[in-house]
């Protein structure tokens, strides 16, 4: 799996919600989760939290599966992009102490970085520098699990030049925030270990957050895995790598607590927090706005290997909201708003999973090359026995879960596929956009 320190974004259309928390009845969410675990959808702990007390805390499935250690509330997980978090606020920290500004150039630090005298830190922070995203390039997965030094990385993530013209637009980029890390190491003369236990960790008492080393769940770590017809153990990221991207590990209980401390003023100063949450074009400096009907939250999201994680909160409503997933087979969006509907008493469905079962003979309709006049992307699909295996130009294969006739789920990712076999033709749906292929 490539791995990408960003994952799904949460949108909803906003509507009128009159429930309030004090009608929660968790019976239902206990059902929903338990559906998701029996049917191998789902390992890992989910966590809500009003005014920073936990309200409702569950881990499903393992730590190990090999060695049957089972998952707790106090497991540590890879929290991906989460990381980012941490990283702004150490920047803007450092801001605050004079050791930094969010206007200075990238040039002081890494003048042969391609327009490092037009990119300055708060672009970094918000993905407004145009810097390319390293970790998508092809070569990537042939060195993840390997350590890679300063040099070797600013190395790569120069080589791969700029996308776009800085500050015209934003576009994800990791490359932004392992630059960050470096930057933050030089200015401290200090390991970002180091600068994280110090300002961060020992502060909070944060007792399961640091950068991660070999998961060991015999210390309450977790693997992680992905499923195909099984549950098949990831390889691990070396943390050199991903850095202040990506290389934190943390529980539930510390994520609360850091993201309840930082909007309660006891991190950064309010001006810094509205740096933070300062929206343009979908990104913040170091967070994302998640809309939850009339409600708005703040927070990110994370994958890295087969972990999944999101942290969001709600400021009016002083609700905290974290899934932290090392095993993930449906789309954790589902998730979420399972959480989200359970607190705000609001009705929500428990998925059965009763699969649709088709021969391999009636797959056959629905094989072939298609492509879209919308996007520039192909779609061939495959058969492997009576499963339908979808491989998307540039990415790799996918085996399909039939859901109903001539459709087709990646759950996810939250992807659907309607097929019309009789016009040779596919329609692929995914957050709200609706794209048409044709056999070609």
């Amino acid at each position: 799996m490539k791995l990408r320190f960003s994952a799904f974004l949460f949108f909803l259309a906003f509507a009128v919600n009159s429930f309030l928390a004090q009608a929660q009845d968790y019976t239902k969410l206990n059902q929903f989760l338990d559906s998701l675990e029996i049917h191998d959808k789902f390992m890992g702990t989910v966590l809500l939290a009003s005014d920073g007390k936990p309200v409702f805390e569950r881990a499903l499935g393992y730590a190990d599966r090999e060695r049957k250690i089972k998952a707790t509330v106090a497991t540590h997980y890879r929290i991906g992009s989460i990381s980012k978090m941490f990283t702004t606020v150490l920047v803007l920290k450092a801001e605050e102490s004079g050791k930094l500004s969010l206007d200075q150039k990238l040039a002081d630090f890494y003048p042969q970085i391609k327009n490092s005298d037009k990119i300055t830190l708060s672009m970094l922070l918000q993905h407004r520098s145009g810097i390319h995203n390293f970790t998508n390039n092809p070569d990537y997965l042939s060195y993840h699990t390997k350590p890679v030094s300063e040099e070797a990385l600013v190395k790569i993530i120069s080589d791969g030049g700029s996308d776009f013209e800085p500050d015209s637009k934003a576009d994800y980029s990791n490359s932004n925030f392992v630059l960050l890390t470096f930057i933050l190491e030089k200015v401290y003369e200090k390991s970002f270990s180091e600068i994280l236990d110090e300002q961060l960790v020992k502060p909070l008492k944060l007792e399961s957050t640091a950068i991660f080393t070999a998961s060991d769940p015999g210390k309450g770590e977790s693997f992680s895995y992905t499923f195909k017809d099984k549950w098949i153990l990831e390889a691990e990221t070396d943390p050199s790598i991903p850095l202040g991207a990506g290389a934190i590990s943390s529980d539930v209980k510390d994520l609360n607590t850091f993201i309840n401390a930082l909007f309660s003023g006891k991190l950064i100063s309010e001006e810094s927090l509205e740096k933070m949450k300062e929206i343009n074009q979908g990104f913040g400096r170091g967070m994302f706005s998640f809309p939850y009907y009339e409600r708005k939250g703040f927070g990110h999201t994370g994958g890295i290997d087969g972990f999944r994680s999101f942290l969001g909160y709600f400021p009016e409503e002083k609700l905290t909201v974290a899934v932290l997933s090392n095993g993930l087979n449906y789309n954790n969006n589902d998730i979420l708003l399972a959480l989200m509907d359970s607190y705000f008493g609001k009705d929500f469905e428990v998925p059965s999973f009763q699969p649709v079962v088709l021969s391999a003979v009636e797959l056959e309709k629905y094989l072939g090359e298609y492509a879209s006049d919308q996007i520039p992307l192909r779609l061939v699909f495959e058969q492997n026995g009576s499963k339908l295996i979808a491989k998307p130009s540039g990415q790799q294969a996918t085996e399909l879960e039939a859901t109903a006739v001539h459709t087709f789920e990646f759950k996810p990712v939250n992807a659907v596929f309607v097929f019309n076999p009789e016009k040779g033709e596919v329609t692929l749906k995914q957050a709200g956009q609706t794209f048409l292929f044709k056999k070609q």
